[in-house]
C-alpha cells in the first residue's frame, strides 16, 4: 500500500532498474499485467503496477468529483515520488491509457517514455463528448448508460462474476463477432448482447477470473465514476487544447477492438505518425487482437515494449 496523493493505492511490484508504471483499465485490476511482470523484470526494470482509485484494495472515494483525469494524473505522479523516483515510464491500457498520455501530456517532466494500448493519444475535441455521443446515438452509447447514477452499478453487481466473464469475451479477439459500437438498449442494460461462453479463451482463465472478481467486492460505482467524469475532463483540460504529448511514445491496438472503430478514431490512429514527432514507431497494430491487448497478444506486446523502453533507458 503506498500513500499519494490523498489516498492509498494497493501496487504489486517487482525488479530493480528504471521505473515502469503499468496502469490498468475498465473493467480490470493491477492483475491485468501479469503476463509483462517476468518479461520487463528480465529486461532490467522496476515494474509497479497499482490499483488505480476506485479499483481492488485501493481507496474508493464517495464523491464522484474525485475521480477527473487531474486526480487520476495526480495519483500517478505522486506514485513515483512515493516509489523515490523523480521519472518513470508510463504505460497504460483501456482507460489507463488516457492517464499514462496525460500524465505525459501534464508532467512531460516526469515521463521518460509513455505507451498506450487501445486507446490513442488524447486530442481534445471541439465539444464534450458525453454531450457529443448522447446527441449522435440518441443516448444509447455506453458512455452514457454509465453516466446513469446507479444503473450500470446495479446490473454488473447483481452477478459480478458473470459480468465479467461476459465482457471479457465479448469484446475480445476470440468472440465470434463484434458491434459495430457498443449501444445499450436502456431497459436492457450493457450485458443483454454479451455473449456468456461455455469456455474461456486460453488467455483468460478461471483462475484470472476469480482474482478480477475478488478484486470487484467492493462493487463497480468506483470504476464507473471515470466516466462520469468525461465531460468534466473535458471542460479540465480546456488549457492543453491543441497540446501534443512530447515525450517518446508507442501506441499498440488490435484490429478487433471496438474501440478502434469509435467515431473519428480510425483517422486519428491513421494521422498519430504526422501528429505525434515523438511517436517512436508506426501504430502496432495486432491482427485478430480485440479489446484486452496485452493479455491476448502478451509476447507481441511484450516485445514491442521491451524494445521502446530499452531504446530509451
Amino acid at each position: 500500500m503506498v500513500e499519494t496523493n490523498g489516498i492509498r493505492l494497493h501496487i504489486a511490484e517487482e525488479g530493480e532498474g528504471p521505473l515502469v508504471v503499468l496502469l490498468h483499465g475498465f473493467p480490470e485490476s493491477w492483475h491485468s499485467w501479469h503476463h509483462q511482470f517476468g518479461p520487463l523484470v528480465e529486461a532490467g526494470f522496476r515494474v509497479v503496477a497499482p490499483d488505480q482509485r476506485g479499483y481492488g484494495r485501493s481507496d474508493h472515494p464517495e464523491d464522484v468529483d474525485a475521480y477527473s483525469i487531474l486526480h487520476l494524473v495526480g495519483d500517478v505522479v505522486g506514485l513515483i515520488r512515493a516509489l523515490g523516483e523523480d521519472k518513470a515510464y508510463v504505460v497504460g491500457h483501456d482507460w489507463g491509457a488516457p492517464v499514462a498520455w496525460n500524465t505525459a501530456l501534464l508532467r512531460p517532466d516526469m515521463v521518460l517514455g509513455v505507451a498506450g494500448l487501445s486507446v490513442p493519444p488524447p486530442f481534445r475535441g471541439s465539444q464534450p463528448p458525453l454531450a457529443a455521443m448522447e446527441k449522435r446515438f440518441g443516448g444509447r452509447f455506453y458512455w452514457n448508460y454509465f453516466n446513469r447514477p446507479g444503473v450500470a452499478d446495479a446490473e454488473f453487481a447483481r452477478d459480478t462474476r458473470t459480468t465479467l466473464r461476459k465482457i471479457f469475451y465479448s469484446i475480445s479477439g476470440d468472440a465470434p463477432y463484434a458491434a459495430d459500437q457498443p449501444l445499450v438498449e436502456p431497459e436492457q442494460g450493457w450485458l443483454a448482447t454479451m455473449t456468456d461462453p461455455d469456455v474461456l479463451p486460453e488467455w483468460f482463465t478461471e483462475d484470472d477470473l476469480d482474482t478480477l472478481t475478488e478484486s470487484f467486492s467492493q462493487g463497480f460505482t468506483g470504476a464507473l465514476n471515470w466516466y462520469r467524469n468525461l465531460d468534466r475532463n473535458w471542460e479540465l483540460t480546456a488549457p492543453w487544447h491543441g497540446a501534443v504529448v512530447t515525450p517518446p511514445a508507442l501506441y499498440i491496438y488490435g484490429d478487433r477492438d471496438p474501440v478502434a472503430a469509435f467515431p473519428g478514431t480510425p483517422e486519428l490512429i491513421a494521422s498519430l505518425p504526422d501528429l505525434m514527432p515523438n511517436l517512436r514507431r508506426a501504430p502496432l497494430e495486432l491482427a485478430g487482437c480485440g479489446h484486452w491487448t496485452q493479455q491476448e497478444r502478451p509476447a507481441e506486446v511484450n516485445a514491442a515494449l521491451i524494445e521502446f523502453l530499452t531504446a530509451g533507458s
